[in-house]
């Protein structure tokens, strides 16, 4: 029997391994579910680790009209504005300690930076497949800008807001430790969902996390109750910022063994189906 669900219900799905197949796509019916739902005032919105360079094409069918989580809650973006309504950057120090950490371990992976509203991507080379997968991925099907710089310490006086390395779990996970002992910034640490023998290191300010961010849209809009939906290891930080929190079957154990409840695979439309099935219009 279907549930009469409070209106002020926000629904916050993550994109890649969630909402998403695994082409990276939303499919027609995902789509057309969703679409019908918002169009009779249900809410709902995403908060992914991706930014809005990819985020803007694969949503672009979605009528999305509430502001999402962008990089793990570094930025909070509205897209019937098209502007940042809340960005958490690193200060000064913390950015040069993780220059320095990356360029001592010959690490590699991309640095982010907003500057005047507008989204940068840096690189200092391509030299592992996850780099160059993500790269030409990025390049071909989405038109993302990048700009390579000789040596990430070049960056230091920029406003960097995420770091994002790739490499095999051997070599990412020490660095992954010792940052985590650093009081002002914020990671996750977790498998690729395309290339599993990749991992990601992805690393951002203490005051942004999937958490923060569904709490920043919690008083953005006045929302009574949030219920949420993802599967890998950064949606830690949203389960514990919702409600209630749903785990898609190919999730990984340790978020299926604190969710709320397991639903069905990322391939199988599971979060427009499951919403459909519980809200009563």
């Amino acid at each position: 029997m279907k549930s009469k669900l409070l209106s002020k219900t926000l629904y916050v799905s993550d994109l890649d391994g969630t909402l998403l197949n695994n082409e990276a796509k939303l499919t027609h019916r995902t789509i057309n579910i969703l679409n019908s739902l918002m169009d009779k005032g249900i809410l709902f919105t995403i908060a992914t680790a991706r930014s809005i360079a990819s985020v803007k094409y694969i949503i672009n069918d979605l009528k999305l009209t509430l502001p999402i989580i962008l990089m793990n809650g570094v930025c909070i973006y509205d897209p019937i504005k098209k502007e940042y309504i809340n960005i958490e950057a690193f200060n000064k120090e913390d950015i040069r300690l993780l220059i320095s950490i990356i360029e001592e371990n010959s690490l590699k992976g991309f640095m982010y930076t907003i500057k005047e509203g507008e989204l940068s991507t840096y690189y200092e080379d391509l030299s592992n497949k996850a780099l160059i997968d993500f790269y030409e991925e990025r390049i071909k099907r989405y038109n993302k800008p990048f700009i390579a710089v000789n040596k990430f310490s070049l960056l230091m006086d920029e406003p960097l807001i995420y770091f994002v390395l790739m490499d095999y779990k051997e070599k990412l996970e020490p660095i992954y430790r010792i940052i985590q002992t650093f009081p002002n910034i914020n990671s996750v640490f977790y498998r690729d969902n395309y290339a599993k023998d990749m991992w990601y290191l992805e690393i951002f300010s203490r005051k942004a996390s999937k958490y923060h961010g569904v709490q920043f849209l919690r008083s953005y809009l006045s929302v009574e109750n949030i219920i949420g939906f993802g599967d890998n290891q950064n949606d830690i930080a949203l389960l514990k910022a919702c409600d209630k929190f749903y785990a898609v079957e190919n999730a990984i154990k340790e978020l299926k063994l604190k969710a709320d409840g397991i639903i069905g695979r990322n391939t199988e439309d599971s979060i427009a189906l499951w919403i459909k099935e519980k809200v009563e219009i």
